[in-house]
């Protein structure tokens, strides 16, 4: 993997050095500069060699040096394209390098490039005949992208540490976009912290335009789920056939490397399946499994994940970790994630990640499973939840969280009081605010109170409602895996994965985000997702073909850590710096009534710590 970064306007080379050294971590392999003082153009690569690396140098022109490319990704249909390109009359150099595809796709079908792309990526394409830079980002959004404009100025980066290091970036930060931070535990692009910053949406490019000044943003790809009620007709049986060819031919094209590559393993449903689909492909000698696992049992699946390695064979490596230990990463952690992150498990990720990259270079992941098979905890809440808010008047629902408000708040993973008290905090609102609700750190009153003042619903969850309401025929399990895959997958998970693993110099793949497989998905009836409370109805259809029936049917554990507890035992005096409208005596008394266990603020103290982190981040070097 890589980082991009550049600019068009004032500046000069040490400029765009330091905007590219920011971005170390992501490339430590080797760097390339483009430096067009005449047009004040300046483009910046760091590089994590994985295909082609004794040719795969950036930037990489085309023939004449009238097309440039810099590139974050994979390409992993590039082969396919480069038959196609070259029988359109293009000529190679490489034999195999995915990042001069982009360069001549670029030239045979300009903007349209993007949609033919099977892969993760960003790229930033110089077209010097047009005077025009051409970005783009993955359909989910993998790999990020920020960029920020003003009058005589555009800057685009892989991190935001990256762009706010030039001098003429503007770092005022943002109210409205920290108040939608607690109100979802990430950021919905386009917002950043970042006032004058923007994060490219998955699914999006850009054309920065330099005679005009002018940037145009275009969508050339967006998930939405369009149920095809035919496939009904076919036999369960039939349908999980294609589901396990497609996942075999997503996992195929994600073992291409020139480099040692493994997989991540839980032992749950997602990782297994791309084990094993993994291990009809490649003898198990060649098979490397990590999995991370932690003292505490109650976050601790690291048996099960021994368990399928069994099975197949894989040359499995565990780690065992202490959760007390682990906790001292947080503060340099949270620093150095270049951006406030509303996900605890970032530790953990970072951690697997970390040891996985002692004997590899690239991780195969299944993230994405979850989301476009209904996987998640909420989805079993909707049912009970609709017929709960049809039936139950608002002040008796009112009397009722009244009284779960008082149990005893538990320090457990994912304990009976925090889902109690979680439903019943969405339940106070309409079903478009369900999932936010349920997901995020705060609901709106307590982020008014952080904020001082009147906070407008609509306005905060605009992104929620929207989707919600785009799809009126979607049924409440669709809708919901709507916002799961648009929002909590692309700006949540994955954001998360991606630091986790570059802070590391790791590479991941996400299987299950392969074009074909999300085609599939898109088009499966709910029934064949979730049925009778039961999710990944399909998809553990398929692994139990594979697997013992007890590993398939085990409850999902999740990727936690006990931050509740933490949280109530570090020091009394946390260093609070002023910040844009929040008002630190409210977030005091967070902190207070956390410690005394009236309330679990675990979710909104951690994105606080995040917060302070990223405005006091440490010094590169």
């Amino acid at each position: 993997m890589c980082g991009i970064a550049g600019f068009c306007g004032p500046g000069d080379i040490d400029h765009i050095e330091a905007m590219t050294n920011a971005l170390a971590h992501r490339g430590p392999d080797g760097h390339g500069y483009h430096v067009d003082k005449a047009r004040h153009v300046f483009l910046g690569h760091r590089r994590l060699a994985i295909l082609d690396i004794a040719g795969g140098a950036q930037p990489m022109w085309n023939e004449d040096k009238t097309v440039a490319v810099i590139f974050n990704g994979e390409i992993y249909n590039h082969l396919e394209l480069r038959a196609l390109l070259q029988q359109c009359g293009h000529r190679f150099e490489s034999d195999h390098s995915d990042t001069e595809v982009l360069v001549h796709g670029y030239e045979e079908w300009g903007h349209d490039l993007p949609r033919r792309l099977n892969g993760m990526f960003a790229f930033a394409i110089w077209d010097t005949a047009r005077s025009q830079l051409f970005l783009a980002r993955d359909r989910f959004g993998e790999k990020p992208l920020f960029y920020s404009k003003t009058p005589g100025f555009f800057a685009f980066s892989s991190e935001l540490p990256s762009l706010a290091s030039h001098p003429a970036f503007d770092p005022a930060l943002d109210k409205r976009s920290l108040q939608k931070l607690f109100a979802y535990g990430f950021f919905p692009a386009p917002c950043t912290p970042y006032r004058h910053a923007a994060k490219l949406p998955g699914g999006c490019s850009l054309c920065y335009d330099l005679r005009s000044d002018s940037v145009r943003v275009a969508q050339y790809w967006q998930f939405a789920l369009e149920p095809d009620s035919a496939l009904l007709e076919r036999s369960e049986e039939d349908l999980a056939d294609e589901l396990d060819a497609l996942l075999t031919q997503a996992v195929r094209r994600r073992l291409i490397s020139d480099v040692p590559l493994g997989i991540f393993l839980s032992g749950g449903i997602d990782s297994s399946a791309v084990l094993a689909a993994a291990s009809e492909l490649h003898g198990a000698d060649q098979l490397r499994t990590f999995t991370i696992g932690f003292n505490e049992p109650s976050f601790d699946e690291s048996e099960y994940a021994e368990c399928v390695a069994g099975i197949f064979h894989s040359r499995h490596s565990l780690r065992k970790l202490d959760l007390e230990q682990a906790r001292d990463t947080i503060p340099d952690l949270l620093a150095q994630a270049g951006e406030p992150l509303g996900d605890s498990s970032l530790l953990p990720t970072y951690l697997l990640c970390q040891f996985t990259r002692q004997q590899v270079t690239v991780a195969l992941s299944g993230d994405g499973a979850d989301e476009l098979f209904a996987g998640y905890d909420p989805f079993h809440a909707l049912k009970p939840a609709a017929l709960y808010q049809h039936l139950v008047p608002a002040p008796l629902h009112r009397m009722l969280r009244k009284l779960i408000s008082r149990l005893p708040v538990s320090t457990r993973n994912m304990g009976l009081d925090f889902k109690l008290k979680r439903t019943l905090t969405g339940l106070s609102y309409g079903p478009e605010l369900w999932n936010p609700t349920w997901l995020g750190p705060l609901p709106p009153p307590d982020i008014e109170r952080i904020f001082g003042e009147k906070i407008d619903t609509g306005e905060l969850y605009e992104e929620a409602i929207g989707l919600w309401n785009v799809s009126p025929k979607l049924n409440l399990v669709d809708k919901t895996m709507e916002f799961y895959t648009r929002y909590y997958l692309q700006d949540g998970i994955l954001t998360k994965v991606d630091r986790a693993a570059m802070l590391n110099s790791l590479e991941t793949r996400a299987i299950f985000l392969d074009n074909d497989m999300v085609d599939f998905c898109r088009r499966l009836p709910t029934a064949l997702k979730y049925r009778n409370g039961v999710g990944k109805y399909l998809l553990k259809k398929v692994l139990a073909r594979k697997i013992p029936s007890n590993l398939v049917s085990r409850p999902k554990k999740g990727f936690g850590i006990p931050l509740a507890l933490w949280l109530r035992e570090i020091p009394q005096r946390v260093p609070m710096d002023k910040m844009t409208g929040i008002n630190l005596a409210e977030i005091s008394d967070l902190w207070q009534q956390h410690r005394r266990k009236r309330a679990n603020y675990a979710i909104a103290l951690w994105v606080w710590l995040s917060l302070q982190a990223f405005r006091r981040p440490i010094p590169a070097g």
